[in-house]
């Protein structure tokens, strides 16, 4: 709240700022881009055994043009969707962003498909995607590594890099209630 020059208090309008609204009603200023809180930082690995540090808005994916990556330079560099191994969603730069584990110890805690990758030059991945079957129907699998107190938070593995995807189970579904038992008869009104 803020005291006019009348003394009157107003929580929402004030002689001045109706005024500027009703000046500026016709003026249609463009929209800015939002930039800066759509990227995120991301390793991007190749299949020739290039490591790209930068940074990749996650809605761009999954484009057929590729992965376009901002480096640390400014500048925006192109990779084509088929050399891209993996991308890996990273806290800091200065970490390694390679999982330590490659499989679980046990079986994992999220929720989703607990699922094993393997890529096209014959090294395997364990981790838990969604339980999202349009998910798995895109460009790639978006999933959270078995190392969870690593630098890497998830992954996205194009699905050219994958020869094979397999199922390992099913973690944290909603259990079923038993059905519930009939009530016993209900008692008539006439004895008939």
């Amino acid at each position: 709240m803020f005291s006019t020059r009348y003394g009157r208090k107003s929580c929402k309008y004030n002689r001045d700022s109706v005024f500027l609204q009703w000046i500026l009603r016709d003026i249609h200023l463009p929209k800015r881009k939002e930039s800066s809180p759509s990227h995120k930082k991301v390793f991007v690995e190749t299949f020739d055994g290039r490591t790209l540090p930068g940074y990749v808005s996650p809605a761009h994916l999954d484009r057929a043009e590729g992965l376009e990556i901002l480096n640390l330079d400014g500048a925006v560099e192109q990779v084509e969707l088929e050399r891209v191994r993996a991308v890996y969603f990273v806290n800091d730069f200065q970490e390694k962003f390679l999982p330590e584990r490659k499989s679980f110890l046990s079986r994992p805690k999220l929720d989703g498909l607990w699922v094993r990758v393997e890529y096209r030059d014959g090294d395997t991945l364990e981790g838990v995607v969604a339980n999202d079957l349009l998910a798995l129907l895109d460009r790639g699998v978006h999933l959270v590594p078995p190392d969870p107190a690593t630098n890497c938070t998830r992954m996205f593995i194009p699905r050219r890099a994958i020869a094979k995807l397999t199922v390992l189970g099913v973690v944290g579904i909603a259990r079923r209630t038993p059905a519930r038992r009939a009530a016993a008869g209900q008692p008539s009104l006439f004895n008939e």
